[in-house]
């Protein structure tokens, strides 16, 4: 089983997103670029990576995360768009979530709680982020990485706040993401 734990983001976010990346659709397209944009319904802020887990231990993982010690509700913005590793050489076009310290502390958390039970500890530093798009293959672009720019002023687009008062664990099998358990914040 392919597991991750994650915050889901509200409906109205999601439609804004789906409304940025309809715009963006037809320009991408004129590019030749080979993009897979990720459906909006799977969007969501990712705080671990667990990978291959197996079935029979699915007891064990929900008991060690609901062990995660919070200090409550989380203010979550998600503003602003990019490209991973960068803009030059972009594998993944993506939007930012700002969630300061608490996000953070969550992140470190859930790491610890996992690593217990002896899932690798992630090596790269915590990166809150939106995925929109995964770029396939290395081809230019400028059209769609301009169109970007203009349609969220400069890079700086805001899709809005809302506050996270729980995260869950979850399942992906086949491009279909299901919630196996859920924990208060």
């Amino acid at each position: 089983m392919r597991l991750f734990v994650a915050i889901d983001i509200p409906d109205s976010m999601r439609a804004a997103l789906d409304a940025f990346q309809r715009q963006l659709r037809p320009t991408a397209q004129m590019t030749t670029a080979k993009l897979r944009w990720s459906p909006v319904a799977n969007v969501h802020i990712t705080t671990k990576f667990i990978g291959e887990w197996p079935e029979d231990r699915i007891a064990d993982m929900t008991l060690a995360l609901a062990t995660v010690p919070v200090a409550g509700p989380i203010e979550i913005r998600v503003k602003g768009v990019g490209w991973f590793p960068n803009e030059r050489q972009p594998r993944v076009f993506w939007t930012g979530v700002e969630g300061g310290e608490p996000l953070r502390a969550l992140a470190r958390e859930t790491e610890q709680a996992v690593a217990a039970l002896g899932v690798p500890v992630e090596e790269r530093s915590f990166s809150p982020h939106l995925t929109l798009a995964r770029i396939r293959e290395a081809v230019s672009l400028e059209a769609l990485q301009e169109k970007a720019r203009s349609l969220s002023n400069g890079g700086d687009f805001d899709f809005g706040a809302f506050r996270a008062t729980h995260f869950s664990l979850y399942l992906s099998r086949g491009g279909q993401y299901t919630r196996l358990a859920a924990f208060p914040l």
